[in-house]
């Protein structure tokens, strides 16, 4: 038996309220109740999974300090979550720059990605994966910095995300 995907992740926050908000009305994730035995806690659920929850985020307080991980200590670098449609990945760009949390995008040939910052300074990438009968060798080849209208102009806003891509 061997692992086939990442069925959800956890997080560690400084308010637990702030960052539902963010997941929920920046990234679009559906917010589940924490529930009496965890107070200080929330569960998320991604648009369309059939997971009980995506994500969950459990509250230390506002005294917690930042983490260091691939600064000063090891730690996940981020998490990545894929998007539907090239569209999908344009609407994300202008929320997550209009509240501040976009630094940075890029093309890496087969995948698409833009790279934000929660409430608490964690990283997560958002992907769209260019569909495996589109894909050229000058994409496979291609890197570097993502212009995401001439990627638009290429593949229109309503090309899907591809699966089971090898690089």
């Amino acid at each position: 038996m061997a692992i086939f995907r990442l069925n959800h992740a956890v997080l560690y926050v400084r308010d637990v309220a702030e960052s539902v908000g963010f997941y929920r009305d920046v990234l679009g994730f559906d917010y589940i109740e924490g529930g009496d035995a965890h107070p200080k806690a929330a569960f998320l659920r991604a648009p369309g999974s059939t997971n009980d929850h995506d994500l969950g985020l459990f509250e230390l307080g506002p005294e917690a300090g930042p983490s260091a991980a691939g600064r000063g200590t090891v730690g996940m670098y981020h998490l990545a979550w894929e998007v539907d449609t090239l569209g999908d990945l344009e609407d994300l760009a202008a929320k997550l720059s209009a509240v501040g949390a976009l630094v940075g995008s890029t093309n890496h040939g087969t995948t698409k990605s833009l790279y934000a910052k929660d409430p608490n300074g964690l990283e997560f990438e958002v992907v769209w994966i260019i569909p495996a009968d589109l894909l050229t060798a000058e994409d496979r080849d291609g890197h570097g910095a993502l212009d995401l209208a001439a990627e638009l102009a290429k593949y229109g806003r309503d090309a899907r995300s591809g699966v089971g891509i090898s690089r």
